[in-house]
């Protein structure tokens, strides 16, 4: 018999979930990885308990979910994790946790550290608690690549940390300790998901933080000009939000010997700022083709940032059984149709047929 793929695990994994169904909380729900993690849950038949303060999500990711006819349940709990007692009321009668509420921007943190730690850290140690509390079978959280700091063993492996460049850095460090903490002295079980640069729909492309694919797409659709930090050279490991949600699940439910521990979650695949600038523009064309003429604008380097960050995701293939099954070519195509409607009002898609009219978010 030939071995089953990588994608075919996880498709067994969703056949379970829909003839097993069970209870999922989603911290930071209405934010963008929350809110595709709610949209495939539902899809599964689950039971969804979502948190959030809307601090950074919002209502609009939740609506534009919740329009699709879904098979599952959805509970939502306004709530901020720093408050202890709102984490107790969402972990009541939930299997999993996924946590995913944080304030996940380098510069933000360097600008306002107090604030990074209070959310990121304390709040983290507030859903552990009322995890704990509620015998909550396991916790999946998300780390960062963040934490390899000023590694410079490219691909990046998990035994092999730098030094932290930035307090966002410092929490995601530190709650990969609690959680280890509270796995050895409390028992209960929890996986941390280095992620790497997370993109795709619902990504929020404002504001002064905003991740660099939604907002170049903004600006290049709005005429404004991307800013590149450095030379261009500076190279990251992009991951379609799909491969991000399949890691979750694949990670909640696993056999026990796989917690306590950290795992990249990327694609494995390195890619230049240069390079992912001409991608962007490339796919563009096909909406607005005056964005062909833009060129970027390069600055200085930023304070915390790092060369070059590529995973080595083995780890997470072997004991998870992750795989990431849309290449960022593939992410990006979805990703920039999803932008173009929303940054634009009225557009004719050239090459997808597909004619929009008047969509909000």
């Amino acid at each position: 018999m030939p071995p089953i793929s990588q994608s075919t695990y996880y498709q067994r994994l969703r056949d379970e979930l829909v003839a097993e169904p069970r209870t999922w909380l989603v911290t930071g729900v209405a934010g963008f990885i929350g809110s595709n993690l709610l949209q495939e849950l539902l899809a599964l038949g689950q039971t969804v308990v979502g948190l959030d303060d809307f601090s950074t999500g919002y209502q609009a990711n939740l609506d534009e979910v919740l329009s699709d006819d879904l098979a599952g349940t959805f509970r939502f709990v306004e709530g901020d994790i720093r408050e202890l007692d709102a984490c107790r009321k969402a972990c009541e009668g939930v299997d999993y946790v996924l946590h995913q509420a944080a304030l996940a921007s380098v510069p933000r943190s360097i600008d306002d550290p107090l604030t990074n730690t209070r959310v990121n850290v304390d709040g983290f140690l507030n859903v552990l608690t009322a995890a704990r509390d509620a015998a909550v079978r396991r916790v999946v959280y998300a780390s960062s690549s963040a934490v390899y700091g000023d590694a410079t063993e490219v691909p990046q492996t998990e035994e092999r940390v730098g030094h932290v460049l930035s307090p966002y850095a410092a929490a995601k460090k530190t709650n990969e300790l609690y959680a280890e903490v509270f796995q050895r002295t409390y028992g209960l079980q929890s996986v941390g998901l280095r992620y790497f640069n997370v993109f795709g729909r619902r990504q929020d492309p404002d504001g002064a933080y905003a991740a660099v694919i939604p907002r170049w797409v903004s600006n290049l659709l709005n005429g404004e000009p991307c800013d590149i930090f450095g030379d261009g050279e500076t190279s990251r490991d992009f991951i379609y939000v799909a491969n991000a949600v399949q890691a979750n699940l694949l990670a909640a439910t696993a056999h026990r010997d796989v917690t306590g521990e950290a795992y990249n979650i990327a694609c494995g695949q390195e890619t230049s700022l240069n390079e992912l600038f001409r991608m962007i523009r490339l796919g563009l064309t096909g909406y607005q083709p005056s964005v062909a003429q833009q060129e970027p604008v390069y600055d200085s380097f930023r304070p915390g940032d790092i060369r070059r960050s590529v995973a080595n995701i083995s780890k997470a293939r072997r004991r998870l059984g992750y795989e990431p099954v849309v290449t960022v070519a593939e992410g990006l195509g979805e990703a920039l149709e999803w932008y173009a409607r929303r940054t634009r009002t009225d557009y004719v898609s050239v090459g997808a047929s597909v004619v929009d009219r008047g969509v909000s978010p």
